[in-house]
């Protein structure tokens, strides 16, 4: 269906202005400028207990202008007056459902099943896409129809929408086709918020998410999709990406890095030397889950411990400025140390 204008839908709530409250996409013309139809594009919500974010997240997706949408919303059933706010919307949404799931990879999969487009994706009940973020992907799907995926850029918000710092860019180390799976984490970055994926790629290499993965099931979908084909890359910011402590990344980020290698374990393509590099990724992506935590706690203990083990899973952090200086940091060394250099290299002539 088309996506409605903004005096089609109800009002925003009162005191919220700007996109995608009182602001809207531009409608675009039923046809692509060669007069090809627009692809359909499928989207799926997950939805539980958001509903601080929720309202925001359906606008966001309904008011891209948008010729031929396809939005469902699965919701786990919610308690918070998430399925009020998702009611209000309904004339909008192709399909919608509240009850009881298996968890956010569960509901993302009930929605693909139905989905219909040639490009499908799935958004976060706590995120948002960025006015014509469908347009732009659109006519890049149109520049190059075989590729499998197209990602673009996006930002982090607060609780309150506010942008807090400068956009991720998605990156790889080369062009796919490749085997992600090999591939230092440090060496790509492919945002889930602002990705979608051909439908016949999905078809191909499987259109589901893994359900016993929690944190990581976006990351070994690519590893599958990158395998099976090139991926568009795009500068442009596409959507947001809301971090909050109730956010799963955020509250739980130990348990979120040490499920990679489960996340790993799934593909065993590529004889001994790929098992022995994806084994070293596994180790490494650890490594870098207890170097977070250890530069987000504020407990020297438990950051002293936590630097440890981050050195133990991937030593070259030993050799890594920022590693040195969290160390000294936690030790309560970098003031003495500091002092005492002044007291030992004097100050160049003229320096203040």
């Amino acid at each position: 269906m088309r996506c409605p204008t903004l005096a089609e839908l109800p009002p925003a709530p009162p005191g919220r202005t700007g996109w995608p409250w009182t602001e809207e996409s531009p409608q675009l013309p039923d046809a692509m400028p060669d007069g090809s139809p627009w692809p359909r594009v499928s989207i799926v919500t997950p939805s539980y207990n958001q509903g601080q974010f929720i309202e925001e997240t359906i606008r966001s997706v309904l008011l891209q202008g948008y010729p031929d949408l396809e939005y469902m919303v699965i919701d786990g059933g919610s308690t918070d007056g998430s399925v009020e706010i998702i009611r209000k919307y309904e004339p909008w949404l192709a399909y919608w459902v509240s009850e009881k799931d298996r968890g956010q990879s569960h509901a993302i999969n009930k929605g693909w099943e139905k989905a219909t487009g040639r490009i499908i994706a799935y958004l976060n009940s706590d995120d948002t896409y960025l006015p014509s973020a469908l347009a732009k992907v659109a006519a890049s799907w149109h520049s190059d129809p075989q590729a499998v995926a197209v990602v673009g850029a996006v930002v982090v918000t607060d609780t309150s929408s506010r942008v807090c710092g400068g956009p991720g860019v998605p990156f790889l180390p080369w062009p796919a086709p490749l085997d992600l799976t090999t591939v230092d984490y440090e060496r790509w970055f492919l945002p889930q918020q602002p990705s979608f994926w051909a439908a016949a790629a999905l078809d191909e290499v499987g259109r589901f998410l893994r359900e016993e993965l929690h944190y990581t099931m976006d990351r070994e979908l690519y590893y599958r999709i990158c395998s099976a084909g090139r991926v568009m890359l795009m500068s442009d910011v596409l959507a947001t990406y809301r971090k909050h402590q109730a956010g799963k990344m955020v509250s739980q980020v130990l348990r979120a890095y040490s499920e990679d290698p489960r996340a790993l374990s799934y593909c065993t393509g590529g004889g001994y030397k790929a098992a022995f590099a994806r084994r070293r990724v596994a180790r490494w992506r650890v490594g870098q889950g207890h170097y977070r935590y250890a530069l987000a706690t504020s407990n020297r203990a438990q950051k002293l411990w936590h630097l440890l083990l981050a050195a133990v899973h991937r030593p070259g952090y030993l050799l890594r400025a920022k590693f040195q200086l969290a160390v000294l940091d936690a030790l309560r060394l970098r003031g003495p140390l500091r002092w005492a250099w002044r007291k030992v290299v004097p100050p160049r002539a003229g320096a203040a």
